[in-house]
C-alpha cells in the first residue's frame, strides 16, 4: 500500500513550536500536484479531526482552533507538505497524519506523535 509519510513530532512544552513534515513518495507524484493536501489529527478516544489543508496553488484554510497558531505549506518540486505549528497548547497532544482530499485519499499512514506537556 503507498502511503504518505509523516514526521517530525516529538515532547515539546506548552508555548513551544514543532514543524511536521508529510512526504509523498515518487508513486504519488501526479496525484501531488494535483490535489489538495489534508493535516488531520486524533487524540486519544477522539475521532480524527481536520486540521488544516491547502490546495496545490497554495490557498490555505484552517480549523477554528488551530487558526492564527498553525500554518500550513507546501513544496510541490519536493512533494513535501509542511505544517508549522506554534503556540502548542496540552489539547494539541496527538497523533498527526496528512492525505489527500476527501475522495483521493491513500492509505492512512503511521501519523507522528505530538506531545504538548511540561
Amino acid at each position: 500500500q503507498v502511503q504518505l509519510v509523516e514526521s517530525g513530532g516529538g515532547l515539546v512544552q506548552p508555548g513551544g513550536s514543532l514543524r511536521l513534515s508529510c512526504a509523498a513518495p515518487d508513486s504519488l507524484f501526479r496525484m501531488f500536484s494535483i490535489y489538495r493536501m489534508d493535516w488531520y489529527r486524533q487524540a486519544p478516544g477522539n475521532q480524527r479531526e481536520l486540521v488544516a489543508a491547502i490546495t496545490r496553488g497554495g490557498d490555505t484554510t484552517y480549523a477554528d482552533f488551530v487558526k492564527g497558531r498553525f500554518t500550513v505549506s507546501r513544496d510541490n518540486a519536493k512533494r513535501v507538505v509542511y505544517l508549522q505549528m506554534n503556540s502548542l497548547k496540552p489539547e494539541d497532544t496527538a497523533v498527526y497524519y496528512c492525505n489527500f482530499q476527501g475522495p483521493y485519499r491513500v492509505s492512512w499512514g503511521r501519523g507522528t506523535q505530538v506531545t504538548v506537556s511540561s
